[in-house]
């Protein structure tokens, strides 16, 4: 069964402009522009006033949509909240390395937008993954072995993470005994953060092994070298 109409807002928040042009949203703030496309969604995209507060509001519409054009229209809101909150507030990924034996080495190069992974189980392969556009990746200062990403898009921000990950994946041994690699440990926005692990427990001499349920319930199990924790 269809519905006549479907529709939600949201709040613009102060300091940001919207603009909507056939589907495509742009988002500026203060840290910059953003744009996104949502033409492949059978939906309506509206700015509109509320005249009691006054406060401009994003409208989004559905005519004789499905369930799943429907739930489209949440979807989208909350990828035009995470522009917002990009252009604002940025997004931020921390990462450590993990290793048991060989230590990681990894330098930054291109003024923060590629990084350079070397002795990864002891290979003389370099590993290099440039970060994709609007990223950037500095070591961190304070602690040991971690590389601190930042940027306004959180997909950018996210696969660029999840590109450094995949280049150090351990190859024809147990990964559930071969831990190396470089994991995600903290994310967040505005640079608040939330730690990935919760629970902890000893594995073995060697490793750390913490696990922490993620937001789409799927179990996260990465480890983290004793001697940095």
């Amino acid at each position: 069964m269809k519905t006549i109409l479907s529709s939600e807002t949201m709040d613009i928040p102060e300091g940001v402009e919207i603009r909507v042009h056939a589907k495509v949203i742009e988002v500026e703030g203060p840290r910059g522009k953003l744009v996104r496309n949502f033409k492949h969604l059978n939906l309506d995209f509206e700015l509109i006033t509320d005249h009691t507060t006054g406060t401009r509001k994003l409208k989004i519409e559905s005519w004789f949509g499905t369930r799943k054009t429907s739930a489209a229209i949440r979807t989208a809101l909350s990828h035009v909240d995470n522009l917002i909150t990009g252009v604002t507030k940025g997004y931020r990924y921390k990462m450590r390395f993990v290793y048991a034996h060989f230590p990681i080495n990894a330098s930054i190069s291109n003024t923060g937008t590629s990084i350079e992974i070397r002795n990864f189980l002891g290979e003389k392969k370099v590993r290099k993954v440039d970060m994709l556009d609007g990223v950037s990746i500095v070591r961190s200062e304070k602690v040991k072995d971690e590389l601190v990403l930042d940027g306004n898009d959180i997909e950018l921000v996210s696969r660029s993470a999840a590109l450094i990950n995949q280049k150090c994946h351990v190859k024809n041994k147990d990964i559930r005994k071969f831990l190396d690699g470089i994991y995600v440990s903290e994310k967040g926005c505005g640079f608040g953060f939330i730690v990935i692990p919760a629970a902890a427990d000893y594995d073995d001499e060697d490793y750390f092994i913490t696990s922490k349920e993620h937001f789409d319930d799927d179990l996260i199990i990465f480890a983290l070298f004793l001697s940095l924790s």
